[in-house]
């Protein structure tokens, strides 16, 4: 019984620590919301979109390529988005050759895009 009772108390104590507040990273997450031009064809989109996952930069941690849900008008068709590490990562990446390298093919068939930057 001593041993059930120690057991319970154990389970207590540690439950709490299995709810614990999520954390509050300090990388930025970079949304680029996409509207590809008319007469792009599939093959050139695609091509941009793995442009992203291709893409080195040491202060680009994580991508995400394939959005499962969007609730921008319908011509916004995808959705990109990138981890960098830090607000002043995100600040280098803006002209920098990683960049200029993917807007080459990037640019060519994009119409409109909007981009949202979050971080804590």
């Amino acid at each position: 019984m001593k041993l059930f009772a120690s057991f319970v108390l154990t389970l207590a104590l540690l439950a709490p620590a299995g709810f614990a507040q999520p954390a509050k990273p300090k990388s930025v997450i970079h949304i680029v919301n996409v509207k590809f031009k008319a007469d792009a064809s599939k093959a050139d989109i695609d091509k941009a979109i793995a442009g992203v996952g291709e893409m080195n930069y040491p202060g680009l941690k994580n991508v995400w390529l394939k959005a499962i849900k969007n609730q921008m008008t319908p011509n916004f068709t995808h959705i990109l988005v990138m981890e960098f590490e830090s607000e002043d990562a995100l600040k280098k990446y803006t002209d920098s050759p990683a960049q200029k390298k993917w807007y080459e093919v990037y640019l060519k068939v994009r119409d409109e895009s909007r981009t949202n930057d979050v971080t804590n």
